[in-house]
């Protein structure tokens, strides 16, 4: 009887294994997709977002960013802003970029610009990310005025530089996603070629810390209040005839150097600049771990860099 009781219990996993290996799981279809007939693909529909910047919206908006958001993102981190003194250098729109390696890149971005300017900002999100489902769509156009743009060889959208001529601001990160070690990736020619095209200058910002506050896969900062440091430069402008291949690699150098201003002194990080001599945002040739672990430092109070540099 237990022998019989055995072979039964194994006859019938093995027919479980079987039904499950076969078995239609999720949305799969049946049918291999080589044996499928040629469909055209479905046009994709853009989410539009003119209705966020209405005066009903904008108005809604500034309670939420400058009451909500704001409160929030300085209850769970410790932001330390400089170099804002860059912004009275404009008078006109800008292209805001940034490198990018977290979710509370966009709020300290927008929290930490002057009211007038902030009012005045809109924000490139993913459209395969942002834009996939309504509510997400109408949470993140609302409270943080962002719009569609496609990251995986779409066209490049039409509305930056309609905003741009609108007289809006428009934060662009060029990496296109967040960085999977808070190191910084490279560049596309997306924010280069519309500061080209359009003739407006580029703010550059380098955030530090935002990885080690709130990493990939985290829906929450962590706790301790962590501190962040958002770090503006001076705008840079195209040269006449400069192309967007020629302009590209400014903007990153410009952003690698705040970084490195952040990571030391003024005076050092200008010095290597001066010498061609700055150092790689890429992060270290080394595993995963040891490229979190350098990235995750904890960020130095400037009082803390002044001693050490003396």
């Amino acid at each position: 009887m237990g022998t019989n009781l055995v072979k039964f219990s194994r006859d019938t996993a093995r027919d479980v294994k079987v039904v499950a290996r076969g078995w239609r799981w999720g949305r799969r279809p049946q049918v291999p997709r080589s044996a499928e007939p040629y469909v055209l693909p479905k046009e994709s529909t853009v989410f539009p977002t003119k209705w966020a910047r209405t005066p009903a919206a904008i108005a809604l908006r500034e309670v939420l960013q400058k009451g909500a958001l704001n409160s929030v993102l300085r209850f769970e981190v410790n932001p330390q802003i400089s170099g804002l003194d860059s912004l009275r250098k404009l008078n006109g729109p800008a292209l805001i970029v940034a490198n990018h390696s977290s979710h509370l890149d966009t709020p300290l971005v927008l929290c930490t610009l002057p009211d007038a300017m902030r009012r005045k900002t809109a924000v490139a999100a993913a459209a395969d990310y942002f834009f996939d489902t309504w509510w997400r769509a109408t949470a993140s156009a609302i409270v943080f005025n962002t719009f569609p743009i496609e990251r995986r060889g779409g066209k490049l959208s039409s509305t930056p530089g309609d905003l741009l001529a609108d007289g809006w601001n428009v934060v662009v990160f060029p990496e296109g996603t967040r960085s999977p070690d808070g190191w910084m990736e490279r560049f596309r020619m997306g924010a280069a070629y519309l500061a080209v095209e359009h003739g407006v200058p580029v703010i550059p910002v380098g955030i530090k810390g935002s990885f080690a506050a709130m990493p990939r896969g985290r829906g929450w900062p962590v706790p301790g209040r962590p501190t962040v440091a958002v770090r503006y430069g001076d705008p840079l402008y195209p040269a006449e005839g400069e192309s967007a291949r020629e302009f590209a690699p400014k903007i990153s150098a410009a952003v690698s150097a705040l970084l490195d201003e952040e990571a030391t002194t003024w005076w050092e990080a200008r010095r290597r600049v001066a010498t061609g001599a700055s150092p790689s945002q890429s992060g270290p040739d080394a595993a995963r771990w040891r490229r979190v672990w350098e990235s995750t430092a904890p960020i130095q109070s400037a009082a803390s860099k002044h001693r050490a540099w003396k």
